[in-house]
């Protein structure tokens, strides 16, 4: 007899694998702190050699490379390890592409605290971890933000200096809202001499930028407004004014207020540049930017994930007259509003 239109009787795998989704994040966190995908990627590719490169035991990493075949970070052929392309890209320290040191601030011990009082967050309605959350006055995660994400964002950082598009031979006066490490102001100095980069944050997390900037030999031009974004004076004529990742703290009436902050300090006909995540009208797509709203609730008092069309009545209501939104090919979008 044939099964053709019959419902396929449901089981319990889809639930027990997101039980112990905390597995694969320990395993990966443990690969990278061993620099398993190095050691894969400079040659060593069997259980012994492995081993030895990373200082671990032959039967801890046979184990754990395995686990990591299986969920598709490394490949197997006989006893031979290789790694998946975007392991090869992102993991092999060896990449101008590496981006492992995020691990150390995305499953952090902050984070994963927060995830296992998720419970109560959801009955509150925001996060449980104090009244203002991780935007507390000079709340020590974020000088962490700034170490281990500089490299991730660098890249990101230059996908948006090109949305934004630079003209190397223009005076560019640039406010970096809560820049934190800094690099997508650092960025958009190393590709225009002209640039003058104003980072806004608190005075510890400045430090790192700081940093950045000299490493990127644009020191010169970095110039630091510590202290918090709502309350410090952001001087004025600015011709752009960046906010990366900044607005889903926050509620709509404070994003609000301080868009009109932000409206105020550009010059006319400056642009405002907001990166987010933004989900589709339906908000259950596409994926990232939707179930990035767990994250939010999770860690801010009243922040949420929101839709181009609430951005942009917010940014309206702020004095903005066009705002433009930019799908970018990851994780994000930006939104470019003109004074």
């Amino acid at each position: 007899m044939s099964n053709a239109g019959q419902t396929q009787r449901p089981t319990p795998e889809r639930i027990f694998q997101a039980l112990n989704g905390y597995q694969l994040t320990a395993a990966l966190k443990a690969a990278i702190e061993l620099e398993i995908f190095t050691a894969i990627g400079g040659g060593a590719d069997v259980p012994a050699a492995i081993a030895s490169r990373c200082k671990a035991s032959e039967r801890g990493v046979r184990i754990l490379c395995d686990f990591l075949v299986v969920q598709g970070f490394l490949t197997k052929s006989g006893d031979r390890y290789g790694l998946a392309p975007d392991a090869a890209a992102f993991l092999d320290r060896r990449s101008h592409t590496y981006i492992g040191s995020c691990a150390n601030f995305v499953a952090s011990p902050f984070i994963q605290d927060e995830f296992r009082k998720l419970a109560d967050a959801v009955r509150k309605g925001g996060t449980v971890m104090g009244a203002e959350g991780s935007m507390a006055p000079d709340h020590p995660v974020w000088v962490e933000f700034a170490r281990l994400m500089a490299p991730m964002q660098g890249l990101m950082a230059e996908t948006v200096a090109k949305v934004i598009g630079v003209d190397p031979a223009a005076k560019c006066k640039v406010l970096d809202i809560a820049a934190g490490h800094g690099m997508f102001g650092v960025t958009l100095a190393r590709h225009n001499p002209n640039a003058e980069i104003y980072a806004v944050d608190w005075s510890a997390v400045l430090d790192v930028a700081k940093e950045n900037a000299e490493k990127a030999g644009v020191a010169s031009r970095f110039h630091a407004i510590p202290g918090d974004g709502f309350q410090v004076d952001f001087g004025s004529d600015y011709d752009l004014v960046l906010l990366m990742n900044f607005l889903h703290h926050f509620d709509p009436a404070a994003i609000e207020k301080f868009m009109r902050k932000t409206h105020a300090a550009l010059k006319p006909g400056g642009r405002a540049v907001i990166l987010e995540f933004i989900p589709n009208e339906d908000r259950i797509s596409p994926p990232v930017p939707a179930t990035f709203g767990v994250i939010v609730l999770a860690t801010t008092a009243a922040g949420d994930v929101y839709t181009f069309a609430q951005y942009e009545q917010m940014f309206r209501k702020a004095g903005f007259a066009t705002n433009e939104l930019h799908v970018l090919p990851s994780t994000h979008s930006v939104i470019i509003s003109r004074k």
